[in-house]
């Protein structure tokens, strides 16, 4: 008897079900809208893609102004880090700045010295024999009143003679003289002032009634002003000279600085730095030179002013003088490193512009 067959089995080979698989575009897509908890910003009216926002003035300028700190700081520890060749470096442009200021210190002593040879020379006013004493004393008083004159000495024919016996050597001879040739004299001596001024009050002088003739003796006087000019323009060349010597010595170090750092700056300009970016450090460290040396020839002129001070005053004091050296004013201190630090920056920027742009991605 044949068996019936199961109507509830299908017949042949079967096969397990298996559920239908959705793409992978409608996952993600499920995906994200599951994940995604506010609303999709692709809706219309939402801003898509990269944004751009304005940077107001008082930001840029204060993210300069870091900047400036920043590398200022960094240029200065980069020198510390190296103190001997920054060291040698300060010391070189600190003797070129102190010999033309020296020399600058020394001219200075010497016109204070000159001063106290009474400045000027004196001028001698020899007087008409009608002249009475008492009318070259009233003369003299009258004289020093004036704001061009600074002191005056009445001298009468008694005193002139005894003057003429004492250092003339003929005092002897005198003797037998039967009367006193020897006029009255006032000895005038003029405020500090050029010799064209000296030589116009000789003549206004000599044109007043009571004098016969007046007389300057202004041979050591152009003597003592042609020195001191000579000595100006030599202070004014030495320094020129030393000041082109320490641009070249900032500018060379300058630029070994800048060969140094060739690879740092060429990946700074491949991510868009700009000359001004790159060009900031160097001029801070040429800055960093020229203040340092400045400070180093303060110390320098000052020490050596220390150690000549002694002797001068012995000097001087064998000479019945109080005579001190005198140094730098707060002035002259500020000056200095003034133009020390101008041309440290000066130097840097002739070598920044000068190398800088050789220094370029390939």
């Amino acid at each position: 008897m044949q068996r019936k067959s199961d109507s509830s089995r299908p017949s042949g080979a079967t096969f397990a079900y298996k559920p239908k698989r959705e793409s992978n575009a409608s996952v993600k897509k499920a995906a994200g809208n599951r994940l995604r908890s506010g609303p999709d910003p692709r809706q219309k009216g939402q801003p898509t893609g990269a944004q751009f926002k304005e940077i107001d003035r008082a930001t840029r300028l204060g993210a300069w102004r870091r900047h400036h700190i920043k590398m200022a700081a960094d240029s200065l520890m980069r020198l510390l880090r190296a103190p001997f060749s920054s060291l040698m470096t300060w010391g070189v442009i600190a003797i070129a700045l102190s010999l033309p200021v020296g020399l600058y210190v020394f001219m200075s002593n010497a016109q204070l010295v000159s001063s106290n040879w009474d400045g000027t020379a004196q001028i001698s006013l020899y007087l008409h024999d009608r002249v009475q004493d008492r009318q070259g004393r009233e003369l003299a008083n009258t004289l020093q009143l004036r704001d061009d004159i600074a002191e005056t000495r009445f001298l009468s024919k008694e005193q002139t003679l005894a003057e003429f016996r004492e250092f003339s050597g003929f005092g002897e001879a005198l003797n037998y003289l039967d009367s006193n040739p020897l006029p009255a004299v006032i000895i005038v001596r003029p405020n500090a002032m050029s010799v064209e001024a000296q030589q116009a009050l000789v003549a206004q002088l000599d044109e007043m009634a009571e004098v016969e003739e007046a007389q300057l003796d202004l041979a050591w006087v152009k003597r003592l002003f042609h020195i001191m000019e000579l000595g100006q323009h030599m202070i004014a060349a030495l320094g020129l000279l030393l000041s082109l010597a320490v641009l070249l010595v900032i500018g060379n170090t300058i630029r070994l600085a800048i060969e140094n750092r060739r690879q740092e700056i060429i990946v700074v300009k491949l991510i868009g730095a700009t000359d001004a970016f790159v060009r900031r450090p160097f001029l801070y460290t040429g800055i960093w030179y020229g203040l340092g040396g400045g400070l180093l020839a303060w110390l320098l002129i000052n020490a050596s002013l220390f150690w000549l001070d002694g002797p001068v005053k012995a000097l001087a004091s064998a000479y019945a003088s109080d005579f001190s050296l005198i140094g730098l004013n707060a002035g002259d201190s500020l000056l200095l490193l003034f133009s020390s630090t101008l041309l440290g920056w000066f130097g840097a920027w002739i070598a920044v512009s000068r190398h800088l742009g050789e220094v370029e991605p390939r």
